[in-house]
């Protein structure tokens, strides 16, 4: 059974981390919701979520084959503050194990972690001011084992999108006519 981490701290982006949560469940993904700091992380918008575990809990066991990392610019930021996840996340990606980020993530998480530097990437319009390397004005980007996306609107797309790279096209097409996605 495929696995993913979807890692939330205080300020997610609510759609962009319950949307890959659920889609990625659908297909059968063992999903961990990791919570970075506690077991209830609190959204942008002030809903609360209940992790399954602890990221110092994961920290010692196998790698999943896919993380997950949710915008919004307060989550991002905690996000980005964590060294644990950061190492974490580089390890995924010298494993060339499948990293996705959307909105302000990939700029505010991965590039303050220098791990964009060689990749084609996108993210929430500004949040790459002051980075070296400059996203691309797309909507979703796939360069290897990185997928982004670009906001929240784009939560849907790049949740089928984790699916298809994980599970297939089969498994990606069954999500897309169940849910009636366009």
């Amino acid at each position: 059974m495929k696995s993913a981490f979807v890692f939330l701290a205080d300020g997610f982006e609510d759609v962009e981390a319950i949307t890959p949560i659920d889609y990625l469940r659908r297909a059968g993904v063992s999903v961990t919701v990791v919570g970075i700091d506690s077991k209830i992380h609190v959204s942008s918008h002030q809903v609360g979520v209940q992790c399954d575990r602890l990221l110092s809990d994961v920290l010692q066991g196998s790698l999943p084959d896919m993380v997950v990392l949710p915008g919004g610019g307060k989550g991002s930021e905690n996000l980005a503050a964590s060294s644990d996840l950061k190492e974490l996340v580089m390890h995924m990606f010298q494993e060339k194990k499948l990293v996705g980020a959307i909105c302000a993530a990939p700029a505010v998480v991965l590039g303050a972690w220098g791990l964009l530097a060689g990749h084609s990437f996108c993210c929430y319009p500004g949040s790459a001011d002051g980075l070296p390397v400059k996203p691309l004005d797309k909507r979703l980007v796939i360069d290897g084992n990185l997928i982004t996306a670009r906001a929240a609107g784009v939560a849907e797309e790049f949740s089928l999108e984790l699916v298809r790279i994980l599970c297939g096209e089969v498994m990606a097409e069954k999500i897309h006519a169940a849910i009636l996605a366009r």
